[in-house]
């Protein structure tokens, strides 16, 4: 017979020493996993790193299933569970494994050491997310409309260096929507380099864009900025 209350208290808990071992082995081989898997990536890796890479891999992946399983069976809405964004997480972490779809999930494991934040119960982390929480419902009506502003700029700045630039690089602005990629590089102000103009308008249009840009980087970022301070200061009161 299964105590599900002992399991629970083990896999949530940290207020007791077994509870306190479970949890950081689970969170130490999730950096473990982690590791290997950038490792993994490395070319050219000899046949016996591999080997152990992958031994690595299918000790953490039976570990982090066990887990899964625990903490399905101890859970009393096991839909909720299931759909949840840390059961969603810990199936996608481990699913790719058995069904060999040749896609490597393995790096989304990172989100599981968000656990370690809600299990811990660190006060200060809650009020700050809380505060943060409070902050973008202030300013959830000028985010929205900053959105859709920012995505008129987004269209408009890609039929405009699109008429520009057609002309002299067929090849680089296509279409409107090959312009999207230069849109978004531009008003973000990364500048990648693999998209530039080359005509006299093109540049001046750019100018006008990369300044515009500026403001599309700064404003959403001041509009925080106040609404946090604003949040901060009902919290004195």
């Amino acid at each position: 017979m299964i105590n599900k209350q002992i399991i629970k208290k083990t896999i949530d808990s940290t207020d007791h020493f077994i509870g306190k071992v479970f949890t950081f082995t689970v969170q130490s081989l999730i950096v473990i996993s982690l590791i290997t898997f950038s490792i993994d990536t490395l070319p050219d890796l000899s046949l016996d790193i591999k080997n152990i890479l992958n031994i690595i891999e299918v000790v953490t992946v039976g570990i982090f299933t066990l887990e899964y399983l625990l903490r399905l069976i101890v859970s009393e809405r096991k839909l909720k569970f299931i759909f949840s964004f840390y059961g969603l997480v810990d199936l996608l972490a481990i699913l790719p494994f058995y069904i060999a779809s040749g896609l490597d999930l393995r790096a989304i494991r990172v989100f599981r050491l968000l656990r370690l934040v809600r299990i811990l119960k660190l006060f200060k982390y809650n009020q700050a997310i809380n505060r943060f929480h409070r902050a973008l419902i202030i300013a959830k009506e000028e985010l929205i409309l900053f959105g859709f502003v920012a995505v008129i700029m987004l269209y408009l700045s890609a039929v405009g260096i699109y008429y520009c630039e057609n002309a002299a690089q067929p090849e680089q602005f296509k279409s409107v929507f090959h312009s999207l990629w230069w849109s978004v590089t531009t008003l973000t102000t990364v500048g990648y380099g693999d998209m530039y103009p080359i005509t006299a308008g093109g540049k001046l249009f750019t100018f006008f864009i990369l300044t515009i840009g500026l403001g599309i980087v700064a404003i959403p970022t001041g509009l925080v900025a106040s609404a946090l301070s604003k949040a901060r200061d009902s919290e004195m009161k």
